[in-house]
């Protein structure tokens, strides 16, 4: 089955972080630090939205209408303009009013500001969503088997970098109660707005 995490990574190649790097005007080494942590942040906060029968109905519906993976064919022209791919959009839906402590929180580990983190942020959006939605066609999932492989994704994730995916999950906890679930849910509902 597929790794979302390989099959961006392989998509984002040297030159693409180079590039981004460059447009945002960060260190290259820390703009790859912070998609390395956007990334299984971004798929951690999908796999919680569609935890429910509802809400993976609601994130198989947009994936399907959205995001057919061609986001990962034109990826350095996302890079290059991060506005592009509707990053910005696709944030406010699946971190909604936790987007500005996930941000700072990148940034700290990052040693980014936030302002550039965003920037990160908008760029692995799009590429997640293409590469759930490429996958997604490939495998032919309908909205229970999406839901099954986000959690095999993030538990993935949670295996490979335990510190970094506990750290992503204090993240998405945006009124510290240990439970991320009322947290993600308060945005569920944006995901079609």
């Amino acid at each position: 089955m597929t790794d979302i995490m390989n099959l961006i990574t392989s998509q984002l190649g040297s030159g693409a972080v180079q590039q981004l790097s460059q447009n945002i005007g960060a260190d290259e080494n820390a703009t790859q630090k912070a998609i390395t942590a956007a990334v299984p942040l971004l798929l951690s906060a999908l796999a919680r939205n569609a935890s429910s029968p509802g809400g993976a109905e609601s994130l198989y519906t947009a994936v399907s209408r959205d995001h057919d993976g061609s986001a990962l064919d034109n990826v350095m022209n996302l890079v290059g303009n991060t506005s592009s791919g509707n990053g910005a959009g696709i944030l406010n839906h699946v971190l909604g009013s936790q987007q500005p402590a996930v941000q700072q929180g990148l940034a700290k580990s990052t040693g980014l500001d936030a302002g550039t983190i965003a920037q990160i942020l908008q760029v692995a959006a799009p590429l997640v969503l293409g590469a759930l939605g490429r996958t997604q066609q490939q495998q032919g999932f309908d909205a229970g088997g999406l839901s099954q492989f986000l959690g095999t994704q993030q538990q993935q994730a949670q295996a490979q970098q335990p510190d970094l995916m506990g750290t992503l999950g204090r993240l998405l906890d945006s009124n510290h109660d240990g439970n991320m679930m009322d947290d993600v849910g308060n945005v569920l509902g944006k995901f079609l707005k």
